[in-house]
């Protein structure tokens, strides 16, 4: 099991979101085929065939707990992630 794969699997648990760190949380959505623009702080994940739009910013070297509660939300909602990912 990779790093990624335990990351994955933290952020649907959902019991440790105010302990993700945030470049982990961008690896695994660019893993996940998000592609990613940066506006200062903001880093602005979308995806083709995904309506919603990420954007996402640290606060320290953790990702904000509301921002890894709406990847949770996305990564359930399509699906992503699963044994058919080809990224992962």
């Amino acid at each position: 099991m990779t790093q990624l794969d335990k990351l994955l699997i933290k952020i649907l648990s959902g019991t440790s979101d105010a302990n993700i760190p945030f470049s982990e949380l961008c690896q695994l959505l660019r893993r996940l085929g998000f592609e990613e623009r940066v506006r200062g702080s903001h880093h602005i994940f979308s995806k083709e065939g995904i309506e919603e739009i990420m954007n996402i910013q640290p606060k320290g070297s953790k990702a904000k707990p509301y921002q890894v509660k709406q990847v949770r939300t996305i990564i359930i909602k399509y699906q992503l992630g699963g044994q058919d990912e080809t990224t992962l």
